[in-house]
C-alpha cells in the first residue's frame, strides 16, 4: 500500500490489529491519500514507515525544524520518530466517515 500511495495513489484497504481502537477497529475499511508532510498536525493518522516497520498510526508529535513526526498508536505506544520521505499517506476516512482536518495535507502528484 505505501508504494501505491507514494507513486500518487488513494487506497483503500483493510488493517488488521487493536493498536488505534477506538479510531480504526480492526477490518475497517480506510482511505489513505497522498500527503504534504509538512502541512501534518499531531492527531492525524498517517501511513509512516518508522525503524523498518510501516504503521498506520498518530502523528503525536512534529519536529518542522528536522523535517520529521513521530509516530505512536491509539494506546499510548510511541513507535518513533520518522522523516517527511518514510510519510507516505494520510488517512482521509475510516469505515466512511471523513476524518477531520484532511482538507489541504493531501499531496497532488508524487
Amino acid at each position: 500500500m505505501a508504494r501505491r500511495v507514494t507513486a500518487g495513489e488513494t487506497v483503500t484497504f483493510r488493517p488488521r490489529g487493536n493498536s488505534m481502537i477506538p479510531l480504526i477497529n480492526s477490518g475497517d475499511p480506510v482511505t489513505v491519500a497522498p500527503v504534504r508532510p509538512a502541512a501534518l498536525e499531531v492527531g492525524d493518522i498517517v501511513l509512516a514507515r518508522v525503524a523498518g516497520t510501516t504503521y498506520l498510526h498518530l502523528v503525536s508529535a512534529i519536529d518542522h525544524q528536522r523535517s520529521r513526526v513521530q509516530i505512536s498508536n491509539n494506546r499510548g505506544r510511541v513507535n518513533g520518530w520518522t522523516g517527511h520521505p518514510r510519510v507516505h499517506g494520510i488517512c482521509v476516512s475510516v469505515a466512511g466517515r471523513p476524518r477531520p482536518r484532511t482538507a489541504g495535507k493531501q499531496r497532488s502528484s508524487p
